[in-house]
């Protein structure tokens, strides 16, 4: 294990992406996360740093767990994995890293903003997002 290759500690939580088998889901993927959402008068922005490299190629969640280094600074990451480009909505993976190290569920790109400025500030907890997934596992919003 010592030749694995650690995430990099970044200002901003990661999105990782995993799978390569289509730039152009990719491309929309990240051009969701950092759309602005506007409530009122106000915007919003996901705060994320994207990240791709082959190093990362398929790595399976527990392979993606063993590389987050101890001076992580960030409570969750998330991935744009294999279901992720392959379903309509693209569900990316958001797993948590310290109170349920492990746990994950999905949301739409539209929701990283809600989720990363909460998490991020610790308005609101992990939990909070993952209990409140539809039947099918994917955070939409709060009902």
């Amino acid at each position: 294990m010592s030749d694995i290759q650690f995430l990099p500690v970044t200002q901003n939580p990661l999105v990782i992406r995993t799978d390569y088998r289509d730039q152009n889901v990719w491309d929309a993927i990240c051009n969701l996360i950092r759309a602005p959402v506007r409530e009122g008068p106000d915007e919003f922005y996901a705060n994320m740093h994207f990240l791709e490299g082959a190093e990362f190629r398929d790595l399976s969640e527990p392979d993606l767990l063993a590389r987050v280094p101890d001076n992580y600074p960030h409570s969750f990451l998330c991935v744009v994995d294999q279901v992720a480009t392959s379903h309509p909505e693209f569900p990316v993976l958001v797993m948590d890293l310290y109170h349920q190290r492990g746990r994950t569920f999905r949301a739409v790109p539209t929701q990283m903003q809600a989720i990363e400025n909460n998490l991020s500030i610790a308005n609101m907890d992990y939990f909070e997002f993952a209990d409140n997934v539809d039947e099918d596992g994917i955070f939409r919003d709060f009902a």
